[in-house]
């Protein structure tokens, strides 16, 4: 295996770790009813997207992972996928699903409460407590919100306050 191979493409033929990547995200996306450009932005970037002319789409490579990952979402509930692609992941392939579903929740600003239930599901159904969770939340948080560049009144600006994971 070279060394980028693990960056290569998937058909999407079968349910894999990736699928279930891709699948998971489109479940985010989609959990308020709409799927906001941010969103969309956000599966290309972790997908990989290509530019063609003055739009984006998705690479040739992960075309087919996406389209079998937009068939299982309209043909399978999330509970069902949940329970069918738990058991397959490894701990660090559910945390990063964990970690892109709140980076794609908070593309668009605040979570939708639908968002967030739809991310309690997939906590619950990894078999990741909260408080495990917690620090990763702490951090794509703070990554998201740039407003600490923008808001002098913002509660993380005021002197002494310091940046922690516990």
């Amino acid at each position: 295996m070279g060394l980028f191979d693990m960056f290569q493409g998937d058909r999407g033929e079968q349910m894999t770790p990736h699928l279930a990547f891709a699948t998971a995200i489109i479940y985010m996306m989609g959990a308020d009813g709409e799927m906001d450009n941010e969103e969309v932005g956000f599966l290309l970037s972790v997908v990989g997207g290509k530019s063609a002319g003055k739009s984006i789409g998705v690479g040739a490579n992960n075309r087919a992972l996406l389209d079998k990952a937009l068939q299982y979402v309209r043909r399978n509930p999330v509970d069902k996928f949940i329970a069918e692609v738990a058991p397959k992941l490894t701990d660090a392939q559910k945390m990063c699903i964990l970690v892109n579903l709140i980076d794609c929740a908070l593309a668009d600003g605040q979570p939708e409460p639908e968002e967030q239930q739809m991310f309690g599901r997939f906590l619950h159904g990894f078999g990741v407590p909260m408080e495990r969770f917690k620090p990763f939340f702490e951090v794509i948080s703070l990554k998201r919100d740039t407003s600490v560049f923008t808001a002098s009144n913002h509660p993380k600006n005021q002197w002494g306050y310091q940046v922690r994971l516990w």
